[in-house]
C-alpha cells in the first residue's frame, strides 16, 4: 500500500507536468497523510532543514568555478594541451576529446557544462578533419558524463548529504572509476575508428608543444590542487570549492586575461539560478526522504529484494540494472534524490560499503544523462553539433556500452574501487 501511494503520488504529479521539486513535495504530503494526518509545521521545518547543511555550500562554489573556467579560457587551454600531446596519433582528435573530458571533469563536476564547452571547441575541428559527426558527438556525450564521477562532483556531494556518507571519501573513491571510464572510451574509440581513413594531424614541434604545456599549467593545476588538498587534509570539500572558485577567477582574469569584468554579473546570475534549482531539489527530496523512512518504504522494497540481500554482487547487479532503467525516464538529480533514501537501508543491511555503492550509483546515474529520451547531455550535443537525436544515438552506442561494461566490471570486482581508495586515504 505504501509503495503504491509513493509511486502514484510521485509519478502522477510528474505526469501532470509538475516540476520535480514540487512532485517530491506532493509525494511527501501523500505519505504524511497516509501516516494519519498532515502537519504543515513539520512539513515546512523539514524543507528548511533540507538546506541547513554545510557540505551543500560546495555546490554554488563548484558551479561558479565551472562558469569562470569556461569564460576565463581555462577550457580552451585544456583542449590545446591535449592536442599537443595526443592530437597526432591515429584518431587523435577523439583521444583529445577523452583526455580533455577527464581533465575537465576534475575541474567542474557538471556534465552539461563540459558537454557544451568541449562540444563547441572540438566538434567543428573533428568535422573539418573528416570525422563522422555522429561518432564525434557520441564520443563527446559519453566523455562528458565522466564529470559527475571524478571529484569535484556535485552528484557525489548530493549523495553524501542525503545518505550521510563522507563526501571526502566519495571524492577520493571516484578518481579511479572516472579514469576507468576514460580508458573504456579509449578502447571503444580505437575500435570504432580502426577502419576510418582519416589523415593524422602533423606532430607538433617539441618546442611548440612545451609552450602549449606551459601555457596550460595554470589550468592543469586546478584538479591537482583540489585532490591534493583533500588527500592531505588541508581542505574540506566545501573549502575545495572556494579554492576552485577563487583560483579560476584569478587565472581567468589576471593570468590569461580572458575573463572580462562585464561578464562577471551574468556568470554570477547563471550560477545562482542553477544553485537555487539544485538546492531546492535537495530540500524537497529530504522532506520526501524523511517521510519515506518513517513510512517504511525501504522496508517494503527490502522485502522485494530480500532474495538477493545475501549475495552482494547479485544485489548490486539488480540495483544497477534498476537504476539504468529508471535513468532512461528520469534526469540525474531526481533519480539520485528519489532512490538514495530508498536504497541505502538495503545497501547497509547487505553489508555493502556505502562509499563504494555511492560511487557506482552516481556513475550509473551519470550514464543516464546519455540515455534517451530524457538525457540532457544528448540535447546539449545535438544543439552544438546541429544533428538530430536519432543521428547522435547511432554514434553513441559503442561508447554507451563501453561505459556500462566498465560499471558492471566494478560490480564484479569491487576491488577496482576499494583498493585505490585505500591507497588514497
Amino acid at each position: 500500500m505504501t509503495i503504491a501511494v509513493f509511486l502514484t503520488s510521485l509519478l502522477g504529479s510528474m505526469a501532470l507536468g509538475m516540476p520535480i521539486a514540487f512532485s517530491l513535495l506532493v509525494c511527501g504530503a501523500a505519505l504524511m497523510l497516509l501516516q494519519g494526518g498532515f502537519d504543515p509545521t513539520i512539513f515546512s521545518q523539514k524543507v528548511i532543514e533540507g538546506t541547513d547543511s554545510f557540505p551543500l555550500l560546495a555546490i554554488p562554489f563548484f558551479l561558479l568555478s565551472g562558469e569562470l573556467m569556461n569564460a576565463g579560457g581555462i577550457s580552451k587551454r585544456i583542449v590545446n594541451f591535449a592536442l599537443a600531446w595526443v592530437g597526432h596519433i591515429r584518431g587523435g582528435l577523439g583521444l583529445v576529446a577523452i583526455v580533455a573530458s577527464v581533465i575537465m571533469a576534475a575541474m567542474s563536476g557538471a556534465a552539461a557544462a563540459d558537454a557544451a564547452a568541449l562540444g563547441s571547441l572540438l566538434i567543428p575541428m573533428m568535422r573539418k578533419a573528416g570525422y563522422d559527426v555522429r561518432t564525434s558527438g557520441g564520443l563527446l556525450s559519453a566523455g562528458s558524463v565522466i564529470a559527475p564521477v571524478i571529484p569535484p562532483s556535485i552528484g557525489l556531494i548530493v549523495f553524501g548529504v542525503i545518505a550521510n556518507v563522507s563526501i571526502g571519501k566519495l571524492f577520493l573513491a571516484g578518481i579511479f572509476p572516472g579514469i576507468l571510464m576514460g580508458i573504456s572510451l579509449t578502447l571503444a574509440w580505437v575500435w570504432v575508428v580502426r577502419k576510418d581513413k582519416i589523415e593524422k594531424l602533423p606532430p607538433m614541434p617539441f618546442k611548440e608543444r612545451m609552450c602549449v604545456t606551459i601555457d596550460g599549467v595554470w589550468a592543469l593545476f586546478t584538479p591537482f590542487g583540489i585532490i591534493g588538498g583533500l588527500k592531505l587534509g588541508i581542505v574540506t570539500p566545501t573549502e575545495a570549492g572556494v579554492f576552485a572558485c577563487v583560483y579560476s577567477f584569478f587565472v581567468g582574469k589576471f593570468v590569461y586575461g580572458e575573463l572580462k569584468w562585464n561578464a562577471i554579473y551574468s556568470i554570477l546570475v547563471s550560477s545562482a539560478k542553477t544553485t537555487a534549482v539544485v538546492v531546492f531539489l535537495i530540500a524537497t527530496a529530504l522532506v520526501s526522504g524523511y517521510l519515506i523512512a518513517i513510512s517504511e518504504v525501504p522496508g517494503e522494497v527490502s522485502k522485494l529484494l530480500q532474495p538477493f540481500v545475501h549475495n552482494k554482487t547479485l544485489l548490486m547487479f539488480v540495483i544497477m540494472a534498476l537504476v539504468v532503467v529508471v535513468g532512461t525516464a528520469l534526469d540525474f538529480a531526481p533519480t539520485v534524490l528519489i532512490l538514495t533514501p530508498v536504497l541505502m537501508p538495503i545497501v547497509k543491511q547487505a553489508g555493502i560499503d556505502p562509499v563504494y555503492f555511492g560511487v557506482l550509483f552516481i556513475m550509473n546515474n551519470a550514464i543516464g544523462l546519455i540515455t534517451p529520451p530524457v538525457g540532457i547531455v544528448l540535447n546539449v550535443i545535438c544543439g552544438v553539433a546541429k544533428i538530430s537525436m536519432d543521428d547522435l544515438m547511432k554514434g553513441l552506442w559503442p561508447f554507451l556500452f563501453a561505459e556500462i561494461a566498465a560499471l558492471f566490471a566494478m560490480v564484479l570486482f569491487p576491488q577496482l574501487v576499494l583498493t585505490p581508495l585505500k591507497w588514497l586515504l
